[in-house]
C-alpha cells in the first residue's frame, strides 16, 4: 500500500506542478492578482506531495520490502541502514525523485524568499519553476516509476547497493551536487520571466544574484565531494580525471560563475545584459545536458547511470525545447536586452567581459571534448577517447589568465581607470609575487617552472586581495574599517583566495606526486620520498555484507613510526564484486596512500603507493570558494532589496 501510495502523491504533486505553471502565468498577463497568488499555495502543496512521496520510498527501503522492483535491484537486507536511505538515490529513478523534490524545495525558497519582488514577477518565476518541475515529474512517473511492483514473483532478497556507492561520500554527494544543478533553474526562471515581462533592470540582476551564489556554491562543494570520492574509493590516486560525468558538472559550474559576475555588472551599471541572459541559459542548459549524459547511456563512466537509452530521448527533447524556446523568447526580447552605457577600454567591465569570455570559452572546451567523442561515434562509427592531455593543455593556460585579469579587475574602477595609478596599484605586488616565486624555485630539489609559475599567480591574487583590503581600511583603521566593508565583499575575497589555493593545491598535487607500483610480499619494505613502507600481509575479514582482505603497512620516517595504514581488498558477496579501499594517511602538507591491486603467490601482493603533496589544499580551496559564494549571498542588501553602491563584491575598486 505505501508503494501506491507514493504513486498518487507523484501524481498529485503533477497536477500542483501543471497549475504552479499555467494560472499565475496567465493571471500575470491579464494582470489578475487571485490567479497570481496561486503560484505560492501550487508549490507549497507540490512540495509537500514529493516529501511525503519520497519518505514512501525511503520506507520501502528502510523496511526491505523487495516486491519494489527498484529495491530489489539496489538493496540488500544485509546492507547497512544509512546505505539503504543513500540507496534511494543510487539508480536512475530513485535519483530523478531526488532531482524534483530538490527542485520543489528551490521553489519553496523562492516563494518564502522573494516576497520583495512586484507580484507579478514573482509569478512569472514561479511559473517557469512550475514547467521545469511538469517535465520532469512526467518524465518520472511515464518512464521512470520508482514505485514497480514485482508481483507475484517478490524476490527473497535484493541485488544489493553497487559496492562502489558503498562509501560516505555517496551519501552527501548527490543530494548537495543536485542542489547546485537544480538551483541554476532558479537563475534561468529569473532571466525568462524578465524577457517576458521585457524589463531587464538593476532590480532583475540584485534579485537574480543570491539564489545564482547559493547555488553556485552547492555546486562547486557537490564537485569537490565526487573528486574526494573518487579520491578515496576507486583506488587510482588522483583527484581528477576529466571523467565525461565529471565534466559535465564542471561546465554549469564554470558557467556559473561567469555569471555571477556578469549579473553583479548588469547591477551596477546596465551593461551586459546580453550576456547576463545567456549565460543564465547557459548555466541552466548545461545542467540539463549533464542529466542526458548521465542517464541516457550514452556515456561509459563509473558515475554514470546505466539505464535505458530512450529515457535519454526524453531528457534530450526537454533539453532542446528549454534551450530553442529559451533562446526564442531571448531572439523576440533583443531589443530590450540591449546595453546602453559605455566603458573604456582599462575599465572593470572590460576586466569583467575577459572574465566572462575566459571563463565561457574554458566551458566550451570542455563541452567540445566531451561530446566530440560521441558525436564522431555516432556519425562515422570511429571511436575516439580525448583524454587529460587535450584537457590540461587547453584548460591550464584559460585558468592562469583568469588569475591575471582577477587581481587587476580588483583595483580597474567603473567606466575608466587612469593607467598610471592602476599600474603603480600592481607594481609592488608584482615584484613581491615574483620574489616569492623565484625563492621557491630556488628550494625545490627539482627545479619547476611549472610550479613557480603557479607560485607566481596564487601570490599575484592573495597579496591583490590583501592591498585591496588595506586600501579600503586605511582610513578608519585597520579594525573599525573591517566590519564596514559587507559581507559581500568578504565572500569576494574569500572565494578569490579559494581559487589561488585550489588552483595551486592542484599543480603540486600533479607534479609533485610521487607513485611505485611493485610486488610486496609480508616483511618486505620500500623507501619512497624519505618514508619507509613496511608490508606485513593480509587478514581475512567479515564485514556487514563483504569479505575482505585488509593490509596492514607500517610508515616510518628517519626511525619514526608516523603511521599504520590499512588498504583493503573487498569482495561483496551478493554481487560477487571486488572492491578496493585505500589506505590513507591525511596530513596537512601530504597524503600517504596505499592501494592493494591483486593477489600474488606466497601471500605476496601488487601495491600501489603514493605520496600525494598538498592533495587537501584542492578540495579546502573549493570549501573557501564556496563559504565565500555562501557569505555574499547573505548580504544584507538582498534582503532589504535596497541597491548598496560601495561595498559590493570586487566590482568596488579604491579611489585615486
Amino acid at each position: 500500500m505505501i508503494p501506491e501510495l507514493g504513486l498518487l502523491a507523484l501524481i498529485l504533486a503533477l497536477c500542483f506542478a501543471l497549475v504552479q505553471a499555467t494560472i499565475p502565468l496567465v493571471g500575470a498577463w491579464r494582470d489578475d492578482w487571485c490567479w497570481m497568488a496561486l503560484a505560492r499555495p501550487a508549490a507549497w502543496g507540490q512540495l509537500a506531495f514529493l516529501v511525503f512521496s519520497f519518505a514512501c520510498l525511503a520506507h520501502t527501503f528502510l523496511t526491505d520490502d523487495f516486491s519494489v522492483a527498484y529495491v530489489a535491484q539496489n538493496s540488500n537486507s544485509r546492507l547497512p541502514w544509512y546505505y539503504k536511505l543513500s540507496a534511494i538515490w543510487a539508480a536512475h529513478e530513485g535519483s530523478l525523485l531526488l532531482w524534483v523534490l530538490i527542485q520543489a524545495c528551490w521553489t519553496f525558497a523562492v516563494s518564502i524568499g522573494a516576497r520583495q519582488l512586484p507580484a507579478a514577477m514573482l509569478a512569472r518565476v514561479l511559473a517557469v519553476m512550475g514547467m521545469i518541475s511538469s517535465g520532469f515529474l512526467l518524465f518520472l512517473i511515464d518512464t521512470s516509476n520508482p514505485f514497480i511492483r514485482l508481483l507475484p514473483n517478490v524476490p527473497i532478497d535484493g541485488r544489493d547497493l553497487n559496492p562502489l556507492l558503498q562509501d560516505i561520500g555517496l551519501i552527501v554527494h548527490p543530494p548537495i551536487l543536485y542542489m547546485g544543478y537544480v538551483g541554476f533553474s532558479v537563475a534561468f526562471a529569473f532571466a525568462i520571466a524578465a524577457l517576458i515581462e521585457g524589463k531587464l533592470d538593476a532590480a532583475w540582476a540584485r534579485w537574480s544574484r543570491p539564489w545564482t551564489t547559493v547555488a553556485w556554491a552547492f555546486l562547486g562543494v557537490g564537485i569537490a565531494l565526487g573528486s574526494w570520492w573518487a579520491y578515496a574509493e576507486l583506488g587510482w590516486g588522483s583527484w581528477w580525471f576529466w571523467d565525461p560525468v565529471e565534466n559535465a558538472s564542471f561546465m554549469p559550474w564554470l558557467v556559473g560563475a561567469a555569471l555571477i559576475h556578469s549579473l553583479a555588472a548588469t547591477e551596477k551599471r546596465g551593461v551586459f545584459k546580453s550576456w547576463t541572459v545567456l549565460l543564465a541559459i547557459a548555466a541552466f542548459s548545461l545542467s540539463l545536458l549533464g542529466t542526458f549524459l548521465v542517464r541516457s547511456g550514452v556515456l561509459t563512466s563509473v558515475h554514470a547511470f546505466a539505464t535505458d537509452p530512450a529515457r535519454g530521448v526524453f531528457v534530450l527533447v526537454f533539453l532542446l525545447v528549454v534551450v530553442g524556446g529559451s533562446l526564442t523568447l531571448f531572439a523576440l526580447r533583443a531589443p530590450v536586452v540591449k546595453s546602453q552605457a559605455g566603458f573604456g577600454i582599462l575599465s572593470r567591465e572590460t576586466l569583467l567581459l575577459v572574465n566572462n569570455l575566459l571563463l565561457s570559452v574554458a566551458a566550451a572546451m570542455i563541452l567540445l571534448g566531451t561530446l566530440y567523442p560521441l558525436i564522431l561515434d555516432a556519425l562515422t562509427g570511429a571511436k575516439l577517447s580525448v583524454g587529460p592531455p587535450y584537457f590540461n593543455a587547453m584548460f591550464v593556460p584559460l585558468m592562469a589568465l583568469v588569475m591575471v585579469a582577477v587581481a587587476i579587475g580588483m583595483f580597474t574602477r567603473w567606466k575608466d581607470t587612469p593607467v598610471r595609478w592602476l599600474a603603480r596599484m600592481l607594481f609592488p605586488i608584482l615584484v613581491v609575487s615574483l620574489l616569492i616565486a623565484l625563492t621557491i624555485a630556488t628550494l625545490q630539489d627539482r627545479s619547476s617552472w611549472v610550479v613557480a609559475g603557479s607560485c607566481l599567480l596564487a601570490a599575484w591574487v592573495v597579496l591583490a586581495g590583501l592591498r585591496d583590503i588595506f586600501d579600503k581600511t586605511r582610513h578608519k583603521g585597520l579594525l573599525k574599517g573591517l566590519p564596514t566593508l559587507g559581507r559581500s565583499y568578504w565572500g569576494m575575497q574569500l572565494a578569490h583566495l579559494g581559487f589561488a589555493v585550489c588552483a595551486l593545491a592542484a599543480v603540486l598535487a600533479t607534479v609533485g606526486s610521487l607513485e611505485r607500483e611493485l610486488r610486496m610480499a609480508p616483511g618486505t619494505a620500500i623507501d619512497l620520498g624519505g618514508y619507509y613502507f613496511l608490508f606485513e600481509g593480509t587478514t581475512r575479514l567479515q564485514g556487514p555484507n563483504y569479505v575482505t582482505d585488509r593490509g596492514s603497512v607500517r610508515v616510518f620516517r628517519d626511525s619514526r613510526e608516523v603511521a599504520v595504514m590499512y588498504p583493503e581488498k573487498r569482495i561483496y558477496q551478493v554481487q560477487q564484486a571486488t572492491m578496493t579501499e585505500a589506505g590513507i594517511q591525511a596530513g596537512v602538507t601530504r597524503d600517504l596512500f596505499v592501494a592493494l591491486g591483486e593477489p600474488l603467490a606466497d601471500g605476496a601482493w601488487a601495491v600501489r603507493i603514493q605520496i600525494k603533496p598538498f592533495v587537501r589544499w584542492i578540495w579546502l580551496g573549493a570549501l573557501l570558494m564556496a563559504l565565500g559564494g555562501m557569505l555574499a549571498a547573505t548580504d544584507r542588501r538582498y534582503r532589504t532589496g535596497k541597491r548598496q553602491l560601495d561595498s559590493d563584491t570586487h566590482m568596488t575598486g579604491v579611489q585615486p
